[in-house]
């Protein structure tokens, strides 16, 4: 009876695993450093692709490999030039990314998935309202900033300037996987893209922002801040009750003693909740401890709650007192208006 081979996702392996792989069915041992820059340089999703190996190579990859590649289901674009994907992986489950284009500063954004779903049930984030089902695969990850560069260069003749790691689930929760995908992005051998231009965001892990420090990453870190005091932040983001401000504070600190690397508060405002010049006042104190920018984010209501957008002139006077106070900030207006471009709400409609 013929033994069925049971095929193993290729990018989860190492080069060194390829190289195994390669000896043991007699083939020359820089094979498998072809494969690993058709792999994660060129970004082939199929082994008939990789021109440079026999036929009879290819087929040996065929038989024991699969290249989980993941696909465009539905795209939507914007008026203000947003570009929101959804993408549905090889096991049937949906993620989101988005293309944010500022061409008048030459800045391309991709804003990344790292997890399908999410358990941290923040009250204004609509993949808050969806379970957590499994962590996105470093490859999974990687794909979305390939494929949304590939939008990028042929709606704006520009490649990808900026990652950041804010779109469904929390990154810190997926922390191999994401280290992973940003080592196959930043690396030569993969999208040689630099880590200074890669942001991850988090929702506030202190142990895991210790960890960051510990491996040293070179990447910016951000922290999904939204309120500065611990009474308001418990009520939109339970993650707080664990990980409350002055813990988050410790762990910051220690990110940035260690690393030097840029760290910033994302603010999202929210009319009569968190908008006050008093709110603004704590706020400045948090940014005492390092040197940290403030992004204060418009809101883009998804409905199903009582939080709603803060009127553009009270973000304007919130940010003036931040930068009287010698508080560095940029008000990022809500893009995407016209289509679902918040976090989750395009996979949510499945």
């Amino acid at each position: 009876m013929k033994q069925t081979i049971v095929r193993q996702d290729i990018r989860k392996l190492t080069l060194n695993d390829l190289v195994q792989f390669f000896v043991g069915i007699g083939e020359k041992s820089f094979r498998a450093k072809q494969v690993y820059e058709w792999l994660w340089k060129k970004g082939v999703q199929d082994f008939k692709e990789m021109s440079n190996l026999s036929k009879k190579q290819r087929e040996a990859l065929e038989q024991h490999f699969v290249i989980h590649k993941i696909a465009i289901d539905k795209v939507q674009h914007s008026l203000d030039g947003t570009i929101k994907s959804r993408f549905r992986l090889h096991d049937g489950h949906l993620i989101e990314s988005v293309l944010i284009p500022v061409p008048m500063d030459n800045r391309y954004t991709v804003c990344v998935s790292s997890q399908v779903g999410c358990s941290l049930t923040c009250s204004f984030c609509a993949t808050g309202r969806m379970k957590r089902v499994r962590n996105l695969d470093a490859s999974e990850i990687y794909d979305q900033v390939a494929m949304v560069n590939e939008q990028c260069l042929e709606r704006y003749q520009q490649p990808l300037t900026n990652i950041v790691y804010m779109g469904m689930g929390e990154p810190l929760l997926a922390y191999r996987n994401v280290l992973q995908s940003i080592e196959h992005i930043t690396s030569p051998k993969g999208l040689g893209m630099s880590p200074r231009r890669i942001t991850v965001s988090t929702a506030g892990i202190a142990k895991m922002i210790h960890k960051l420090a510990e491996d040293d990453v070179r990447f910016n870190l951000a922290l999904s801040l939204h309120a500065a005091d611990d009474t308001k932040r418990n009520e939109i983001m339970p993650i707080n009750e664990q990980n409350n401000l002055d813990i988050l504070m410790e762990s910051l600190k220690d990110f940035y003693h260690k690393t030097k690397n840029r760290i910033s508060y994302e603010y999202i405002t929210f009319q009569n909740f968190n908008d006050s010049i008093e709110d603004a006042r704590r706020l400045v104190k948090l940014c005492k401890h390092f040197p940290v920018r403030v992004n204060i984010i418009e809101y883009n209501p998804i409905g199903g709650t009582t939080l709603e957008k803060s009127d553009e002139d009270r973000i304007d006077y919130f940010a003036q007192h931040l930068r009287k106070n010698g508080v560095m900030v940029t008000v990022r207006r809500s893009r995407g208006k016209d289509i679902d471009a918040a976090c989750g709400q395009l996979a949510n409609k499945e």
